[in-house]
């Protein structure tokens, strides 16, 4: 065959006359000049070296083909000797699935062949179930004839089940889920024998416990039946084994809170105590009551008592022997007796609750009464008997999570709490006592918060109580949003109303509009109008400081680090944008429970779960104890007034001055400053009340300065009455608040009053009244060394002379320029 590559292809032959004219070409090429003869060797030596090589690689190249083309010739033999063969192999196939399907066509045949396999592996697999069941019932057989003589001796064929049905299990999930019936069948024929082995050990160890008088509570295992006794518990133990050890290896996160099993012989122990319990809380006993979940329980309760030291004595060393060293020796559902009784014992009372729920779901005080009762019956097993229901860390979750959770009926049990708390706080609130001042249940030297603001918190707390025992974090926080924040809010805004209340009264326009009668304006001013102040205020600081201190309580802190934790480990899917409205806790989201707690939720920042809340009220008691001090500086200015208008001051001769009593104008003031602060100093405690008594002293100073100081002329009498009213003021204050209080507060009116009550000469002190003790040696020299005129000489020459003369006076608030104001007040120097 002729090969079809181009690159083997002859080429076509040159010509001759081709041929001299290259030759031709190469040798003008070589030689061009007479110089190139002499290389005429050496050139005729390269020609023949190329010549030879060329016709060597020639030689190679047919060889190459020679080649080729005797081992395309052998394939192409092979080939077709291989087709010839398939063919007749074919023709073969076909012949003999004619003759075997009895078919013309070969593809008929081909789908009779198929369909006739297809019933062999058919009639092979159900000859392999055949075979299974009737191993599996000749092991059942053998089992049932030996538990008439000897329920031990079919321990070996039960054993062997339920090795044949786990090994089953994988294999029937790897064929997905093939031979659904052959499985079932095996499985209820294991079943059936541990039943008929379990019903014989059972009667073997109630017989026994006949003997003992079970269950009398002084009932005892005697030495002669001690040997009885453990192996009638350890054969029921030794038939539960294997079940155990599945449950255990198959456990899972998600299984985890599943109840323990019951241990076999503790269902035997237990099955006279849950006759008795029905027949004491079932039917129409009088202990059987809705009202009274209280009886079964404590009924239950009674029973661990009765009977853990029965189960201590004489079943904790069987459980030791059969379990310890082996997984099931780390449940203490299993090892540990008090527990394992335990567990026996919650089934009935499972029963008798869920069958309680629907009798008490339309009636909110008995569901409410019968959840709390639950939960203390918990707290009780957990926390007494240290019963962990097997779950480890984790711990028991209780008879009440499993109501609230696994039987949904926490949005039921939350809504009955919720419409409770509102229906006391209404009650709270419509008290006509409620927004009066408590002066008894604090301390005296306390700010003193309105009945309703105590009242509020003891129902708070009492919510918090009924809570508290709440093993699930969800829960736990729905309550404090949804009841104790809710109703911190309601008394926030009421609070908050009341204050806004206030100030429409109180205000010119509210008062035109309101159109109040005289008895209302009457119990907007003066004392009165201070107590609704205090009501706000009082309330506002102890609920806020209630707020602090729980947030302070481990119950809170506990709540406060697991949200943390829970935010900080927010779900794979979450993204930024997100993780906001990604559900935290149940269905609340991370902004959700950050509005209504703190905004440090999700944060480094340190917050408490009441910051919102408290700060909300800590802006309140700012604000009204603004208003109060307003309200004091607005009624004594008011009270001024006609104390500012008076103007006998310059008249007033020595002769005529009765310095020994007040201005009569100053009277109103007076006795508002002693009702008002007696009043402040009862109802507010000496932190706020010292705050406002400084402000209300700067405001004073103010007016007295700017009302009577600036605005009037004083001769030596009159400045001496101002000395004394000014002395009266501060001891209505003092009086109250403490010595020294008012002086600080009015200090520049305090130095002014000094200055401009100097005597006119010596021996004669201005503002000094007969009989009047100096306050100190040193004041009274320096009343003798300076008098007005030294004084006025000396303050007016210049600014360093009257910084001299005001240091020798000890007067250290007012400036220069003041004190020449104050003393220019003088009707002498005045002229």
């Amino acid at each position: 065959m002729v090969p079809t590559n181009s690159s083997a292809r002859p080429q076509k032959m040159q010509q001759p006359e081709d041929r001299d004219v290259r030759v031709g070409d190469y040798l003008d090429d070589k030689l061009q000049t007479l110089a190139d003869l002499e290389s005429v060797d050496s050139l005729l030596a390269g020609v023949r070296d190329r010549h030879e090589l060329l016709q060597k690689q020639l030689e190679d190249a047919r060889l190459d083909l020679q080649t080729a083309k005797g081992s395309y010739s052998e394939y192409a033999s092979s080939s077709q000797r291989a087709a010839r063969e398939f063919a007749k192999k074919q023709q073969d196939i076909d012949r003999r699935l004619k003759i075997i399907a009895q078919s013309d066509t070969s593809d008929d045949a081909v789908g009779k062949f198929e369909s006739s396999m297809d019933k062999l592996r058919r009639l092979d697999i159900a000859s392999g179930y055949m075979e299974l069941l009737q191993e599996v019932e000749k092991i059942n057989s053998e089992g049932r004839t030996r538990l008439q003589t000897s329920p031990e001796a079919a321990m070996e064929q039960y054993r062997q089940l339920r090795k044949l049905t786990a090994s089953l299990a994988p294999l029937a999930d790897a064929a997905e889920g093939a031979a659904p019936h052959l499985l079932d069948h095996i499985s209820k024929t294991t079943e059936n024998l541990h039943r008929q082995i379990k019903d014989a050990f059972s009667a073997e160890l109630e017989q026994l416990l006949k003997k003992i008088y079970w269950p009398r509570a002084d009932a005892t295992i005697p030495p002669n039946l001690q040997q009885d006794w453990e192996k009638s518990t350890g054969k029921l133990l030794d038939l539960q084994k294997p079940e155990l050890e599945a449950l255990e290896s198959a456990a899972t996160t998600k299984d985890k809170n599943k109840a323990p099993a019951v241990l076999l012989p503790l269902e035997v122990l237990v099955q006279p105590l849950e006759m008795r319990f029905r027949f004491h809380f079932e039917g129409d006993r009088p202990t059987n009551r809705l009202d009274k979940p209280e009886y079964f329980l404590s009924y239950v309760a009674d029973l661990l008592s009765q009977y853990n030291d029965f189960m201590v004595d004489n079943l904790q060393p069987i459980l030791l022997r059969h379990f310890r060293g082996s997984d099931l020796g780390m449940n203490p559902a299993y090892i540990d007796a008090t527990s394992a009784l335990i567990t026996a014992l919650l089934p009935m009372l499972r029963a008798k609750v869920f069958s309680m729920l629907p009798q008490v779901a339309s009636q909110p005080q008995l569901l409410s009464h019968l959840i709390q009762e639950i939960m203390s019956f918990d707290t009780a097993i957990r926390d007494e008997w240290r019963y962990s229901g097997g779950s480890g860390v984790e711990g028991w979750k209780g008879i009440a999570w499993e109501v609230l959770v696994q039987k949904d009926w926490f949005g039921r049990w939350l809504q009955v709490e919720k419409e409770f708390a509102l229906s006391r706080y209404q009650s709270i609130i419509d008290d006509p006592s409620a927004g009066e001042l408590d002066y008894d249940s604090v301390d005296p030297d306390a700010t003193k918060p309105s009945k309703a603001a105590i009242r509020v918190n003891d129902l708070l707390e009492t919510i918090t109580d009924r809570y508290r025992p709440l093993s699930s974090f969800s829960q736990k926080l729905r309550f404090l949003i949804d009841i104790q924040i809710s109703i911190f809010d309601r008394f926030h805004e009421r609070l908050h109303s009341g204050l806004e209340a206030y100030l429409t009264l109180t205000s010119s326009i509210g008062r035109r509009v309101q159109g109040i009668s005289q008895e209302e304006q009457a119990s907007l001013q003066g004392v009165a109008g201070l107590d609704r102040l205090c009501r706000v205020y009082g309330s506002a600081e102890y609920l806020e400081k209630a707020m602090r201190d729980w947030s302070d309580d481990i119950f809170f802190l506990d709540l406060w680090t697991e949200l943390q934790q829970r935010v900080s480990r927010p779900p794979s899917t979450t993204t930024p944008t997100t993780r906001t409205s990604t559900p935290i806790a149940g269905a609340l989201s991370l902004s959700d429970i950050a509005t209504s707690t703190s905004p440090a939720v999700g944060t480094t920042t340190n917050g408490a779960l009441f910051d919102e809340t408290a700060a909300a009220y800590s802006r309140l008691r700012i604000r009204s104890e603004a208003i109060i001090t307003d309200t004091l500086i607005y009624d004594l200015r008011a009270a001024l007034r006609g104390y500012q208008r008076a103007n006998p001051r310059g008249s007033i001769s020595a002769t005529t001055a009765a310095v020994s009593s007040t201005s009569a104008e100053l009277d109103p003031a007076l006795s508002y400053l002693a009702a008002s602060l007696h009043f402040l100093s009862h109802a507010l405690a000496r932190a706020p009340l010292l705050r406002i008594t400084r402000a209300l002293c700067r405001a004073l100073d103010e007016a007295l300065w700017d009302g009577v100081l600036m605005r009037h002329r004083f001769s030596a009498a009159g400045a001496a009455q101002l000395a004394a009213d000014f002395a009266a003021l501060c001891a209505a204050i003092d009086n109250v608040c403490g010595t020294g209080v008012a002086e600080r507060g009015m200090r520049r009116m305090g130095e002014a009053v000094g200055l401009v009550g100097l005597r006119a000469s010596r021996g004669q002190a201005g503002g000094m009244q007969d009989g009047e003790e100096e306050e100190g040696e040193e004041a009274g020299e320096r009343e003798r060394r300076l008098g007005l005129w030294e004084v006025e000489r000396r303050l007016f020459a210049n600014n360093e002379s009257a910084r001299e003369v005001l240091e020798e006076f000890g007067v250290e608030r007012l400036s220069e320029a003041e004190a020449r104001h104050v003393l220019e007040r003088r009707v002498e120097l005045g002229s």
